[in-house]
């Protein structure tokens, strides 16, 4: 992907992102996990015209474009794309910059003991800060899995 785009898409695609884009976390109820839970990261940008949003997904070769009530988004869900895509587009963040400094930080995070899931959960709950919706109804993921945690570990 790197080579496809040349420096000024990079920085425009950044762009793209400061003004219309989100970088989430979110922890989920797994079953098939170690310690019960899933953390996944996920990226947006989101616009009136998906014409724009078509250019990004030919471009990076990431991700979907759908169709909400009145407006498009940009989705990627590959763990590992969103990370070349993150390292890729960071040096031209300017709005961006420290989430996606998270971000990195939680797919690059091995989770072996109960403790590391509770870092990465707060990793979460500090990107999430970071998003206006995600304030409104914003879950705590470190408290969710001090809960499921048994007192005695």
């Amino acid at each position: 992907m790197g080579r496809m785009l040349s420096e000024v898409n990079k920085a425009y695609l950044a762009g793209l992102f400061d003004g219309d884009g989100a970088i989430m976390a979110f922890i989920q109820r797994h079953a098939e996990k170690k310690f019960g839970f899933r953390i996944r990261v996920i990226v947006k940008i989101t616009q009136r015209n998906p014409e724009i949003l078509e250019w990004v997904r030919k471009s990076t070769s990431f991700g979907s474009v759908v169709q909400n009530r009145t407006t498009y988004d940009w989705i990627v869900r590959d763990q590992k794309a969103i990370i070349a895509l993150l390292k890729l587009l960071i040096k031209y963040f300017r709005v961006k910059k420290k989430q996606a400094r998270i971000a990195i930080r939680i797919l690059g995070s091995q989770i072996n003991t109960r403790k590391d899931l509770l870092k990465i959960a707060e990793l979460a709950d500090a990107l999430s800060v970071f998003n206006v919706r995600s304030q409104l109804r914003r879950r705590n993921f470190a408290a969710k899995i001090k809960e499921s945690i048994p007192r005695n570990d």
